[in-house]
């Protein structure tokens, strides 16, 4: 008996995962969550500072090149989905959308004694390392907040882009 695996909200529609496909965890990432945080907190503070020239070249005409350099560079660094509403300052440089069950807020209660994912036992979950990275950062009490949920109409859209138009708007 074959059982049929459901795409997730993050998979191509019309596709199925292939069984193979499990999250990976970007470990060292998590380790070196604090000296991340800064970079990373760097860098989006330079996008945003560029907000006004990107609002002049067009922000729907830079979205695609954009959300492609982000989708490598997140994907290398925190094997990103480009969920479009980024949360890794407040989940500790952890993904939260590499849980196979999509938990956004926080553990879904079947982690392992051994931290271990409830689906994937041979991966360590998501939370469990969100926390971890969390307790080096700077920022790392932002993991106690509750998240707003999931906007999938953000789906494959640039976070980066999105705060410097917001920064900008802000600012004006």
């Amino acid at each position: 008996m074959t059982t049929l695996l459901t795409p997730s909200a993050f998979e191509p529609r019309g596709k199925r995962p292939p069984p193979d496909r499990k999250p990976r965890m970007r470990l060292w990432s998590i380790r070196h969550a604090a000296l991340i945080e800064r970079l990373y907190g760097r860098f989006e503070a330079s996008i945003a500072a560029l907000g006004p020239l990107l609002a002049r070249i067009g922000y729907a005409r830079l979205e695609r090149p954009v959300a492609a350099l982000e989708a490598g560079a997140k994907g290398f660094l925190f094997d990103c989905r480009m969920c479009g509403d980024c949360v890794l300052s407040k989940t500790g440089m952890s993904c939260p959308m590499n849980c196979p069950k999509g938990m956004r807020n926080g553990p879904c209660g079947g982690v392992r004694a051994d931290g271990a994912c409830e689906v994937y036992p041979e991966m360590p979950c998501v939370w469990v390392k969100a926390y971890e990275g969390s307790l080096a950062m700077q920022g790392g009490r932002a993991i106690v907040e509750v998240l707003p949920p999931l906007n999938h109409a953000r789906k494959g859209s640039s976070t980066w882009l999105r705060l410097a138009r917001e920064r900008t708007k802000a600012d004006a």
